[in-house]
């Protein structure tokens, strides 16, 4: 099998890199990016992910093309020709109207597309709505390789289950869900990642079946974290601390300790609407998901709301107020920005002419300054600021002395509940 087959990554992000540096111990393996600052990154072994280190790139790394057993990586698509089994990890985001933005998949299958063969495999990771891989994806693929589904090529669909920042939970220790157009496909594919995924496969039985599976992990998620968003909100008005009745409720053996939040990232904060899309277009409102949205999306403003009535109750002034933000990332020591709702909050508390400083030790201030036009600081030493907002459980700030950062009338606030009882507010 490991001379078979010659694997072609397509997208080396938080997703793809990984998984090619599984398929590296086993197969040849091209892992292809179209952005060139990532390429040479990667060659000199680094990863600004986090997801992987050095010495795990080094040890599968190939500096050519002529090797048996390794990862080469390359911006070339003319490098991935050689290759039988292509698998597409980019990103599938949304617009600003919440709608899907499907260019990067469809780019991705027009490149696979232009070097599929005879026999060769084609394997979706990318999170899409039930129907998205054969219905939009194949078409492009058949036209722009003149090959015909499960006549000359076949297609599978195997979800990601990476979990940014998550070292112990890594992609050969998360049980694969795989799925083929076509019998003999799909045990192949199933055969294929089987050889790597310690934690072992699930066969669906079609790839709709599996491309479902996906969506709804997330969405499941994402209404059990609205739910107690709500709850927040209710008991906020009852003053009532949130994180003292779930940690009650939480006693009964079947209660699912979920905690109130932002919900970000690239794929709770998203998935949902590609459901939703979907089931809009078939004539259903799917009135549970999108209102579990609507809720999570909301808590940006909510949280900015509620810190500008501790200021008004601490009589602190509203303009030109000096707040610190803990953390901008979209999750605890992940280095990840992509859809983060700190900025949210960040602009909605700009927006009444506050100024905010931003400290986050696991954040690209490149990256940030390049996607939200907002700075971070690197040095909150010596400094005192009107309030400080616990925006991400980064384990760095658990041990930061806060008063030494506060004024006389300065107030913390802790969104995530893991700043111990000296605070004034959590959500």
């Amino acid at each position: 099998m490991r001379k078979e087959y010659k694997i072609c990554i397509v997208g080396l992000g938080y997703v793809g890199l990984p998984l090619a540096i599984e398929f590296a111990k086993k197969y040849k393996t091209i892992g292809f990016d179209i952005n060139e600052n990532r390429i040479k990154e990667l060659k000199s072994c680094k990863d600004k992910t986090l997801e992987v280190s050095g010495q795990q790139i080094k040890s599968v790394l190939s500096q050519t093309l002529n090797f048996d057993l390794g990862l080469y990586v390359t911006q070339d698509p003319d490098d991935i020709s050689s290759s039988n089994v292509y698998i597409i990890t980019v990103p599938t985001p949304i617009n600003k109207h919440k709608q899907p933005i499907l260019s990067p998949l469809l780019n991705a299958s027009k490149l696979v597309a232009n070097y599929t063969k005879k026999n060769d495999i084609i394997i979706y990771e990318s999170t899409v709505y039930p129907g998205l891989t054969e219905d939009i994806c194949v078409p492009v693929i058949e036209k722009n390789s003149g090959l015909r589904l499960n006549h000359d090529f076949s297609v599978g669909y195997s979800p990601e289950r990476i979990n940014p920042g998550d070292k112990e939970r890594t992609v050969a220790k998360i049980l694969k869900i795989t799925s083929g157009s076509n019998a003999k496909a799909a045990k192949i594919i199933d055969e294929i990642y089987s050889s790597v995924i310690k934690a072992g496969t699930y066969l669906a039985s079609s790839i709709k079946v599996a491309e479902a599976a996906k969506v709804i992990e997330n969405s499941q998620r994402d209404i059990n974290i609205a739910f107690v968003n709500e709850l927040a909100k209710i008991f906020n008005l009852m003053e009532i601390d949130t994180n003292e009745v779930l940690e009650a409720a939480s006693t009964k053996w079947n209660f699912l300790p979920f905690k109130p939040g932002l919900v970000g990232g690239h794929c709770i904060g998203v998935d949902p609407y590609y459901l939703a899309q979907k089931s809009i277009e078939l004539g259903y409102n799917p009135e549970i998901i999108l209102s579990g949205r609507r809720i999570n999306d909301s808590m940006a403003i909510y949280v900015a709301n509620e810190i500008i009535k501790l200021m008004v109750k601490k009589e602190i002034k509203i303009k030109d107020a000096n707040l610190l933000i803990l953390g901008i990332t979209f999750k605890e020591n992940c280095p990840d920005v992509r859809n983060t709702k700190v900025v949210d909050l960040i602009n909605h508390l700009n927006s009444f002419g506050i100024l905010t400083t931003i400290y986050d030790p696991h954040a690209d201030s490149s990256v940030v300054l390049d996607e939200y036009g907002l700075k971070i600081t690197e040095n909150i030493k010596e400094k005192k600021y009107d309030g400080i907002v616990c925006a991400v459980a980064h384990s760095e700030f658990i041990d930061l002395d806060l008063d030494k950062l506060k004024n006389i009338k300065s107030f913390i606030y802790d969104i995530k509940g893991t700043m111990g009882n000296e605070v004034d507010m959590r959500l």
